[in-house]
C-alpha cells in the first residue's frame, strides 16, 4: 500500500510521467539567456569591438605625439630665433652703413672691423641654419604672399608687374614654415602695362 503523506516518486521524475515541466520563463530570442552560448558571444563581440576600438586611438594617439614631438623638435627654438633674427638684420644694417668707397679705401683697421663684422654675422646665420632656420632673398621673384609682406610698389616697366624689385628685409623659413616673411618692394605697371599704352 502507499503512504498519502510520502512524497510520489513519480512525481520527481517527470519524464516518466509524460508531463512536460516548465522551470523557468520563456525567455525572447532577441534577449538570449543570461550564461547561454548566445549570450557569451554577444559578449565577447561587444569586448572585441571595445578593444578593437581602444587599440586604433592608442595608434592615433601614438602617432599624434610621434607628430607633436617631432614639431617640438623643428619650432621649437621659434621664440629664440625670431629674437636672434634682430641680431642677424642690425649686423647686416652696420655692414650696409659703411660705403663701398670707404670699404676699399679704410685702414687695416677699419677693414678689420668690418671683416670682423661680416665673420659674425656668417656665424650667426651658419648657427641658425643648423637649427633649421634659413634666410631667403626673394629679389625677382614673383610675388608671393605666403613668404613676402609688400611694403610699396615701385613703378618699373622693365620688370613684369608683381616682381620684387626690392628687399627691404630679408625673410627667414624654419623648417617648412615662416619665420618672419621678407619685407619687399613690388613692380607696379611692368611689361603688361608697357605693352597697353603703346
Amino acid at each position: 500500500m502507499t503512504d498519502p503523506t510520502r512524497p510520489n516518486d513519480d512525481a520527481a521524475n517527470p519524464a516518466q510521467t509524460g508531463e512536460p515541466v516548465v522551470s523557468k520563463p520563456y525567455i525572447m530570442p532577441d534577449d538570449p539567456e543570461e550564461g547561454s552560448v548566445e549570450a557569451l558571444a554577444k559578449e565577447a563581440a561587444e569586448s572585441r569591438d571595445k578593444m578593437l576600438r581602444t587599440l586604433a586611438e592608442m595608434e592615433n594617439l601614438r602617432k599624434r605625439t610621434a607628430r607633436e614631438v617631432a614639431d617640438a623638435r623643428i619650432y621649437g627654438i621659434t621664440g629664440f630665433a625670431r629674437d636672434v633674427l634682430d641680431i642677424a638684420d642690425n649686423l647686416q644694417r652696420a655692414l650696409d652703413a659703411v660705403p663701398a668707397e670707404a670699404k676699399a679705401n679704410a685702414d687695416p683697421g677699419l677693414k678689420a672691423l668690418i671683416e670682423g663684422v661680416e665673420l659674425t654675422e656668417r656665424s650667426l646665420l651658419n648657427a641658425l641654419e643648423k637649427n633649421g632656420v634659413k634666410k631667403f632673398d626673394p629679389a625677382g621673384e614673383k610675388f608671393d604672399p605666403n613668404f613676402q609682406q609688400a611694403m610699396y610698389e615701385v613703378p618699373d616697366p622693365s620688370v613684369p608687374s608683381g616682381t620684387v624689385v626690392q628687399v627691404v628685409q630679408a625673410g627667414y623659413m624654419i623648417g617648412e614654415r615662416v619665420l618672419r616673411p621678407a619685407l619687399v618692394a613690388v613692380a607696379k605697371g611692368g611689361a603688361k602695362a608697357a605693352a597697353a599704352s603703346e
